[in-house]
């Protein structure tokens, strides 16, 4: 079902809000976010369902007849699946790709040959940046981690110094740049363009990751002074390869979709002429299907192949990387369901007019939506697809560089302080071998830091732009 279809589905089944309606809504909303924390945190319920069962208890809370609760759940899950998830799998295909290939070690390989001393905080956010673009978070972390151990042992240095520029790259390129999922959901919800919100959330992200990386890993590692631990140093993925691919092409093929969707948005911008040749021609190679595609299709003859893998093992390849991206489609699909839900029940147009009321701005508002769900859930993906649910709304009459803005406000507000409900922090308390007080000290903080720097940039653009 496309967009303007389920907003008549919406325009249908939504009745005229009141004053008494807001109540009722404001109610609903805080109960059925209230049901999907408490399954998540409480009972250890997987995302997916605890996002399905919060998108029925919304619709109950609400008054709304459960068939079309049911029916604005499915609608929104399917368009929101439809409208990201091959984009999710070419990039965890092509992220596989970059792994197995022996690509990623090549680049970190490179980089750090070039590096030494007060430059390597500086190199580790570059690799971790570049690296970051196609791969999702925690594929990153578990690729980056031993890299991090062993030049943090061999080099003698903090563990800190050189662990948090890493996890600040990858976190950063996850929460605000495209293809990532929570972007690639929250451009589908609000309706922004790609390319704009891409190269915005790269301009954002430079300084966001400068000051949360090696800026604040100086101040982590006096805060938090750990040696590398010796048994979380795992096999690299080239360890076991004859040869793997050269630097200059692994870099183009991880760069080849952010320079085909960023000169759409050029080519858009100088020609703005939806009958000429040369913009039509851009639509087609910078849109986000065609661009990921190119690269996997290119990193076959760039990555695989000058890794002696033949072609009885591209298909093996592709298998594997697609199954642990299943939980994360379901995921998104859930959220779109839940933001589809928010939307048809009017909870959207509940928001728009208290954001009117309040005199509160509309970036400001995403973001401490955003906050507030990624401090109850502990899951970004669910604070950016519940946030842009909230809020799709206030894009409505924004310009197309604001409603990009709208896009990394939310992104920015799903980055917040990471804590104990967060898979993300364990997964970093125990690669980094910390208790909880070392992990909230350097990792949580970070992500705090993170979160307020990027929406702080967001906020100032807006004013600019």
């Amino acid at each position: 079902m496309t967009r303007l279809s389920v907003e008549m589905l919406a325009a249908d089944t939504v009745e005229p809000i009141t004053s008494a309606g807001h109540a009722q809504l404001g109610i609903a909303v805080l109960a059925g976010i209230a049901v999907i924390v408490l399954l998540i945190t409480k009972f250890k319920l997987h995302a997916f369902l605890s996002l399905t069962i919060g998108s029925l208890a919304l619709g109950a809370f609400a008054g709304a007849p459960l068939d079309k609760t049911i029916v604005s759940f499915t609608t929104g899950l399917g368009t929101t699946v439809a409208g990201v998830g091959v984009l999710i799998a070419l990039g965890a295909i092509l992220g596989k790709m970059l792994a197995d290939s022996g690509g990623a070690d090549q680049i970190v390989d490179t980089i750090l040959a070039r590096a030494s001393g007060r430059s390597m905080p500086w190199a580790m956010v570059l690799i971790a940046s570049v690296i970051g673009l196609p791969l999702f978070f925690e594929v990153g972390v578990v690729l980056l981690i031993p890299v991090v151990l062993m030049v943090a042992k061999r080099g003698n240095y903090s563990l800190m110094r050189i662990g948090i520029p890493a996890l600040a790259g990858l976190s950063v390129m996850h929460g605000l740049v495209p293809p990532h999922p929570g972007p690639l959901v929250a451009i589908d919800a609000v309706g922004a363009n790609l390319g704009v919100t891409l190269a915005l959330g790269v301009l954002i992200a430079i300084p966001t990751v400068i000051i949360a990386g090696p800026l604040f890993s100086k101040y982590a590692a006096r805060w938090v002074d750990v040696p590398a631990p010796d048994r979380m140093i795992p096999q690299r993925a080239s360890e076991d390869l004859e040869k793997r691919p050269g630097f200059g092409p692994t870099l183009a093929t991880i760069l080849l979709p952010v320079v085909l969707m960023l000169s759409k948005a050029l080519v858009d911008i100088v020609i703005d002429d939806a009958e000429n040749t040369v913009q039509r021609v851009f639509d087609v190679i910078g849109s986000p299907l065609i661009a990921l595609l190119a690269s996997v299709l290119v990193g076959i003859f760039t990555l695989l192949r000058p890794a002696g893998f033949g072609k009885e093992r591209v298909s093996p390849l592709v298998e594997k990387s697609l199954a642990p991206i299943a939980g994360i489609l379901l995921i998104v699909g859930a959220g779109g369901g839940f933001k589809q839900t928010l939307i048809d029940t009017g909870v959207g147009q509940m928001v728009l007019d208290i954001s009117k009321d309040w005199s509160i701005p509309a970036l400001l508002l995403a973001w401490l939506i955003a906050v507030a769900i990624r401090l109850a859930t502990g899951s970004a993906t669910v604070a950016t697809v519940s946030a842009a649910g909230l809020v799709a709304p206030l894009a409505a009459d924004m310009s197309t560089t604001h409603a990009a803005l709208l896009v990394l406000a939310i992104g920015a507000g799903s980055l917040f302080f990471s804590h104990v409900n967060d898979a993300g922090f364990w997964l970093v308390k125990e690669y980094f071998g910390l208790d909880v007080g070392q992990t909230i000290k350097t990792w949580s903080v970070m992500e705090t830091i993170i979160s307020v720097v990027a929406g702080a940039l967001v906020l100032l653009l807006s004013l600019i732009i």
